[in-house]
């Protein structure tokens, strides 16, 4: 596939492209919204950040325990529920004088759900495209949700200003119940991608199988640990600058966008491969300009140059999917969606912490810094290893994942 034009062909892929698309904007105005609430009622750096990015601390119990649904369940009515779920969920979240407390606990519900739908929607992205087309579609869905995240930060600011935090949510509701509708009647009935019944020591046993690769390994941790070590800092836009949060995250959405556009796009292959660990660097070195806490306009254009490095995920995630058999795809595609997750939920507490203790310029600063750390050391040893053996066949160890080849139908 050439260009954005020719995934649009592809039947399915325009039912789970505009299904996601409302799930993004449903999350960015929730999330915006929850933030605000949040910080209202508590006026806790923490406490703010951990609401808006807490579902994901939940991703690692259902890495653990939930993943190896990820191939074993139907992805049509599948990313419909999930969608479902969070829209009855954010909307109990808008109820008045719900206690945070419960709020918290509604949360945690909401982040163990989630922890199917990247494996399941990134599995079912990787059946319904060639294999050279899943890059530019992962680039396309990336463009996308950069664009909804900053109509959706805009619009957020504009709800929050005229209406209030629980109309927000109710909007939030709506849109993923949209999201579910979408999915529910616009993607085809397909069958799972390996048969067998989903189960804690499935999910153990793949998980194992995918971390005994030492590429594999590397490709993860880059995957998760700088990026959730930024997200840290995003985690504290609220408490930064209560007033100008949205334009910060959207500055940070446009950013994303033009890095996801260049790379998905236009950079030819032989240079996109060379480019991840750049993109990492990008990512996080513009935040050391946090400690000197910078006026909004050039906290804007420090976040919004930073954001371009978010493109270095779609680099990974090719090199992860040249290095995994198709019928684990579902499964290693959650695992990185539930790692990534999680490390961004970890990050958040740990720089909603920092920021308690300290202030949120100087946490922001050193979230940066430990990103850009491990960047470097992971690159390092990177270098110094051979390259790794290919991927084990799919057919390796069938008997006990229960794996078959994927539905084409």
């Amino acid at each position: 596939m050439r260009s954005y034009a020719d995934l649009f062909r592809t039947r399915e892929f325009s039912p789970l492209f505009l299904s996601t698309a409302f799930q993004t904007a449903a999350s960015t105005l929730g999330g915006l919204a929850l933030g605000t609430l949040v910080y209202r009622a508590t006026d806790s750096p923490l406490l703010s950040a951990v609401s808006m990015f807490g579902p994901q601390l939940a991703q690692v119990v259902g890495a653990t325990t939930l993943l190896s649904a990820a191939d074993r369940l139907p992805p049509r009515a599948t990313t419909a529920g999930i969608a479902s779920a969070f829209a009855v969920g954010t909307a109990v979240m808008a109820t008045p004088g719900l206690p945070v407390g419960a709020i918290f606990a509604l949360i945690s519900v909401l982040g163990l759900i989630q922890s199917l739908g990247g494996g399941v929607r990134w599995g079912l992205l990787n059946e319904i495209l060639s294999k050279d087309g899943y890059l530019l579609g992962r680039s396309a869905f990336n463009v996308v949700s950069g664009l909804m995240q900053i109509t959706g930060y805009a619009t957020g600011g504009v709800l929050l200003a005229v209406l209030s935090p629980r109309a927000t949510l109710l909007t939030a509701s709506a849109l993923y119940l949209a999201a579910a509708g979408t999915a529910r009647f616009g993607l085809s009935r397909r069958a799972p991608r390996s048969s067998g019944r989903p189960s804690v020591a499935r999910t153990w046993r793949t998980n194992a199988l995918l971390w005994s690769s030492r590429e594999r390994r590397t490709t993860y941790l880059l995957l998760w640990i700088p990026n959730g070590l930024v997200v840290g800092c995003e985690s504290l836009y609220v408490s930064y600058a209560p007033e100008h949060a949205g334009a910060l995250f959207a500055c940070a959405a446009f950013g994303m966008f033009v890095g996801d556009v260049t790379t998905g796009r236009l950079l030819p292959p032989a240079l996109r491969r060379r480019l991840g660990i750049p993109f990492l660097l990008v990512l996080a070195a513009p935040y050391l300009l946090f400690a000197l806490h910078p006026s909004v306009p050039v906290a804007a254009a420090c976040v919004a140059l930073a954001s371009i490095g978010f493109a270095a995920s779609l680099i990974q995630q090719e090199h992860l999917m040249a290095l995994t058999p198709p019928d684990l795809s579902g499964h290693a595609l959650g695992l990185h969606s539930a790692g990534m997750l999680t490390m961004q939920g970890v990050s958040a507490t740990l720089a909603g912490t920092v920021a308690q203790l300290t202030s949120p310029g100087p946490a922001m600063t050193l979230m940066a810094a430990a990103s850009l750390t491990v960047t470097v050391t992971l690159a390092a040893t990177r270098r110094r290893r051979p390259t790794s053996a290919p991927a084990p066949e799919a057919g390796s160890d069938a008997r006990d994942r229960g794996s078959r080849p994927r539905s084409l139908g």
